[in-house]
């Protein structure tokens, strides 16, 4: 049986955000009380708040916006990676090793447990051409 496997983090106010960015925040507009039978929020985020992609917009003007963006590209097989020790870069060599059989999605983990109630600037990211060759 297939599974769809959810790795977002939870939303919060107080969630971390890039410095400078729109915070989390729900505002509660009605409760549930004598004469409301509903509740009903209004939230206020940052498209870049918790477990996102970024739109094709987020790097070139005039490309692609995220509702537009097929979720084709994001459903079905994946093959989560564990890089705990790639330091600042995740580069090539890092993921060499898996490079037979890879399914056509790769998730690629750098920490043990990122933290969900602060910013940190530490962050791994990916080299230049470690993009290029996941994407060949």
């Amino acid at each position: 049986m297939k599974r769809l496997w959810d790795i977002s983090p939870p939303l919060f106010d107080g969630s971390p955000v890039f410095p400078g960015d729109t915070p989390y925040r729900q505002r509660w507009a009605a409760v549930i009380g004598p004469g409301c039978p509903v509740n009903v929020s209004e939230i206020t985020l940052s498209p870049h708040a918790g477990a996102h992609a970024d739109a094709p917009l987020h790097y070139a003007d005039g490309a692609a916006s995220i509702g537009t963006v097929p979720l084709d590209a994001y459903l079905g097989p994946c093959r989560v990676v564990h890089c705990l020790d790639a330091g600042p870069l995740v580069r090539p060599e890092h993921l060499a090793r898996l490079e037979r059989d890879l399914p056509p999605r790769v998730l690629v983990r750098t920490n043990r447990q990122a933290p969900i109630d602060r910013w940190v600037d530490d962050f791994c990211a990916f080299a230049p051409d470690t993009l290029e060759w996941l994407a060949q």
